[in-house]
């Protein structure tokens, strides 16, 4: 029988799919948890940056493994789950893989419609369906997914992501309603507005200047949000959370 709430799963470890540079969702939801004294295994595409981030959390006194990988793909789905075993029990997971490319619709060809549905749509469901059952015989745990503004709303040129973070969306509308009962607490992240992070930063390095104080959201704040949800006792859980920075409209 379940537990009164979901205590029992707040130790064990973290995987999080989807971690690329130090100043970056994943990685910060990773130092999160770490913090806790969680172990965590970090699982993204992109080796070098998968391996700079995994080490400056070692420093950091934090236990983490890396696998290099793509979560629309079974076998890498469950060699993340696999990796996250290996340190301790599976308890939480986040799914926090995909891009965004903008484009006018009649630009986007098949290819790069598909290439979002695979990272955000199919990745959500491969990582699902590889960290389930593992949650399942612990007896619960958290599952929560990143997702977008585009994932309630399609704006003009968004229309891959838009309609890739919605079927994300529906994916997790439906694990909680399944697995809710089964102690799995499923959590969807609406990011609303752009992240002060090293991806964002990049392409736009003046943003942060332009947007003006709490123009951009944090990712460590996001991070905290998402240590709230996995601590949430049972009898109040949320499902669906939006976060948007102070001087967003919405």
């Amino acid at each position: 029988m379940a537990s009164e709430d979901n205590t029992a799963a707040r130790t064990g470890s973290v995987l999080i799919v989807g971690v690329g540079a130090s100043r970056g969702v994943g990685a910060a939801v990773a130092r999160r948890f770490a913090r806790e004294g969680y172990p965590v295994a970090i699982a993204g595409r992109n080796a070098d940056k998968l391996a700079a981030t995994a080490a400056e959390l070692r420093a950091a006194g934090a236990a983490v493994i890396e696998v290099v990988g793509d979560a629309s793909k079974a076998e890498d789905a469950r060699r993340f789950v696999a990796a996250a075993q290996s340190l301790a029990p599976l308890s939480v997971v986040v799914h926090n893989a995909g891009s965004n490319m903008p484009a006018p619709f009649l630009k986007v060809t098949e290819e790069r419609f598909e290439s979002h549905w695979r990272e955000h749509t199919l990745g959500g469901f491969q990582t699902a369906q590889a960290a389930i059952p593992i949650l399942l015989e612990r007896g619960g745990g958290t599952l929560i997914f990143t997702g977008a503004s585009g994932s309630l709303r399609g704006k003009a040129n968004f229309a891959p992501f838009a309609a890739a973070k919605a079927g994300l969306r529906a994916l997790a509308q439906s694990l909680a309603r399944e697995f809710g009962p089964q102690n799995i607490h499923v959590g969807h992240v609406v990011i609303d507005g752009g992240i002060a992070g090293d991806r964002l930063l990049t392409f736009r390095p003046n943003l942060l200047e332009e947007r003006g104080p709490d123009g951009l959201l944090d990712p460590d704040a996001i991070a905290e949000a998402y240590w709230v949800l996995h601590t949430q006792h049972r009898s109040a859980w949320t499902h669906e959370l939006d976060l948007r920075p102070w001087g967003e409209t919405f």
